[in-house]
């Protein structure tokens, strides 16, 4: 990641610019929207596409062949996706 202030590049955690002092801005392009993970659910969760999108590929693809395991497993999520304790692959919470 780059300083939005001196152009530097700085760590992808930073909070402030080792080379500028300025605070960093950090970027939301990969953050998922909660939204649209629980639209995708409800409508397109029996083929796990929830779960790609989320950066779940291969849970996404287990849900694809079982159909949402059943329907179970897709009720499941959508429940946590509603209590907001779905995560993205990578731990990030949903926006």
């Amino acid at each position: 990641m780059f300083c939005q202030n001196c152009g530097k590049e700085i760590d992808d955690n930073a909070v402030i610019c080792v080379h500028c002092g300025c605070e960093v801005k950090q970027s939301n392009k990969n953050k998922r929207e909660w939204l649209i993970t629980l639209l995708l659910c409800l409508f397109l969760g029996g083929l796990g596409a929830h779960r790609f999108y989320t950066g779940y590929i291969g849970i996404g693809i287990v849900q694809l062949f079982t159909l949402g395991g059943c329907g179970i497993w897709t009720l499941i999520d959508l429940i946590s996706i509603l209590c907001k304790k779905f995560q993205t692959e990578d731990g990030q919470d949903l926006v």
